[in-house]
């Protein structure tokens, strides 16, 4: 990735949407990117991208703990450097990255606190049986009250064609 900082950040610009998706290696973020990826290419919009370290639940010993931290933090950036060729490919231009230590939903928020950019949060939902997911369920849930976006659920079933067809 070649930044230092958590954050690469992009220059300014208040015309076009910021499209968020939140990244993890499920099949329905991958739906979810493709959709963001054509509704910022239709809309003159941009991508970004978060990813979020979660803490180690082996907090016994500090190094075992930060050996941890860094190799999450290695395979997270590696992860990134593939998604924003996607979409650099798919869009004309290099997403915003973000990548946070915490819990998911808790930076998401302080993200959108900090970031006044980010203009739509798209999620994709898993087709399974045990539900879309956690923070799907939460975000459309109890939680949708808190955001200040509006939030784009994308049903992860769905192939390119049928994206393409409705983005």
């Amino acid at each position: 990735m070649g930044e230092t900082a958590d954050e690469t950040r992009a220059p300014r610009d208040s015309s076009g949407r910021v499209f968020l998706v939140i990244v993890d290696e499920t099949e329905e973020m991958e739906v979810a990117l493709r959709f963001a990826c054509r509704r910022a290419r239709h809309t003159g919009g941009r991508v970004a991208l978060l990813y979020v370290i979660e803490p180690a639940e082996f907090q016994h010993w500090m190094a075992v703990e930060d050996l941890m931290r860094e190799e999450a933090r290695s395979e997270g950036e590696q992860l990134l450097q593939k998604l924003a060729a996607r979409v650099n490919e798919l869009v004309g231009s290099i997403p915003i990255l973000y990548v946070r230590e915490g819990k998911v939903r808790d930076e998401l928020f302080k993200l959108l606190d900090e970031e006044p950019r980010v203009s739509i949060l798209v999620l994709g939902a898993n087709p399974g049986s045990r539900g879309p997911g956690p923070l799907v369920s939460a975000l459309t849930g109890k939680m949708i009250g808190k955001l200040r976006i509006p939030v784009t659920v994308v049903p992860g079933n769905l192939g390119d064609e049928e994206i393409d067809l409705i983005s």
